[in-house]
């Protein structure tokens, strides 16, 4: 056997192993893909900004809650205050500071909104 003839029949070997090959290894970058997907959870936020948003948002929510619940405490306080200076004093103070709770609160989801819009 030649040379020329043992180079043909290697280049078609190799060739057509190579052929036989290829949906193997698409397969295998396929599944690849696909165990990678999978391993996040499905619905989860991929980006950074999305998780900062949510986490501070979820943290105003809570500070909002307390603050319309103090709100409430000082009225209360105020109705049932029976005319004692010291009393009425105390739920005015409770009042304002829950009116600048809620304004803080506020204030503070818009800048983090505007931040993580300025970055996204």
């Amino acid at each position: 056997m030649s040379k020329l003839e043992k180079a043909s029949k290697f280049a078609i070997v190799s060739g057509t192993s190579t052929i036989a090959l290829l949906p193997v290894t698409t397969l295998a970058a396929t599944e690849i893909d696909n165990g990678a997907n999978s391993a996040q959870p499905s619905g989860t936020p991929e980006d950074l900004s999305v998780q900062v948003t949510n986490i501070t948002n979820t943290m105003l929510l809570v500070i909002g809650i307390v603050a319309v619940i103090m709100l409430i405490v000082g009225g209360f306080r105020y109705v049932l205050s029976n005319g004692n200076e010291k009393a009425i004093s105390g739920a005015k103070d409770t009042i304002l500071y829950a009116i600048i709770g809620i304004v803080v609160a506020l204030l503070a989801y818009a800048i983090v909104n505007f931040v993580t819009g300025r970055f996204t």
